[in-house]
């Protein structure tokens, strides 16, 4: 039983962490870049 809670609770986490990645990439953040333009030489915006 507590195999099923534990797996439930990672899934969870691993579901939550995705809907940010998306919710993020929606609002033209990219994930490789992090928007710190110094290092991808502008192409952020």
């Amino acid at each position: 039983m507590a195999t099923f809670i534990v797996g439930a609770v990672v899934l969870a986490v691993v579901g939550l962490i995705i809907r940010s990645m998306v919710k993020d990439k929606k609002n033209g953040k990219s994930l490789q870049c992090g928007c710190d333009c110094k290092h991808c030489n502008g192409h952020c915006h």
